[in-house]
């Protein structure tokens, strides 16, 4: 390795761990205007973005777009719940991967069951173990980065001096781009394939009315 790939890595190591997680306990349990809500996201996620003087987390048109696609619940006389924020976040991290209709086949059903559930399982339940897991696959994700840093070191040994590094670092972007393509298709399989609780509200009124007609 050359001392700027190396210095690369270790950059990208060190972002890993700068990536922002949200607890949910950190979540005020008031409710909170528009204004407020932006506030806390770009607070709390600002450090993992790309240009963090330029991007912006989530704005108001945002939030009203969300809304309007019926991806979040609308708000209680302009007021966010915790709940709120909780679907703000999972919305977040889901709009970089997967389709507006994608994003609103998973949170519907979980809005519907568990948005404001005061028996049983609620959202922050959900939100928790999700974390929780995600939290689990940092060492494994470095892993991972540092064994494809290695595989593009490999790569182009015959190329001159001076373009050899250009085309390790292209390849190994090829093989990360590669690598989220291929889970981006199997997000969208699951997606299609899962039964989840909206479609079976749909179908269940259709075998009722099959069963009434052949009486």
């Amino acid at each position: 390795m050359t001392i700027k790939t190396e210095d690369l890595l270790n950059s990208i190591m060190e972002s890993f761990d700068r990536i922002a997680h949200i607890e949910s306990e950190d979540i005020p349990n008031i409710d909170l205007y528009m204004d407020q809500v932006t506030t806390f996201m770009e607070r709390n996620l600002r450090s993992a973005t790309r240009n963090p003087g330029e991007d912006k987390i989530l704005t108001k048109t945002m939030i009203n777009n969300y809304a309007k696609n019926d991806l979040l619940p609308p708000p209680v006389k302009k007021k966010y719940s915790k709940e709120h924020v909780l679907m703000l976040i999972f919305i977040y991290y889901f709009k970089g991967v997967l389709s507006i209709g994608d994003i609103q086949k998973l949170l519907n059903p979980l809005a519907e069951k568990y948005f404001q559930s005061e028996d049983g399982f609620t959202l922050t339940d959900v939100y928790d173990e999700v974390f929780r897991l995600e939290e689990m696959k940092v060492e494994g994700l470095k892993a991972d980065v540092r064994n494809l840093f290695a595989e593009a070191e490999k790569t182009f040994p015959d190329a001159a001096k001076d373009d050899r590094e250009f085309l390790q670092r292209f390849a190994l972007i090829c093989m990360l781009s590669y690598d989220v393509y291929v889970k981006k298709l199997l997000i969208e399989k699951l997606i299609d394939a899962t039964e989840l609780p909206e479609d079976k509200a749909a179908v269940e009124p259709e075998k009722k009315k099959t069963k009434a007609e052949k009486k």
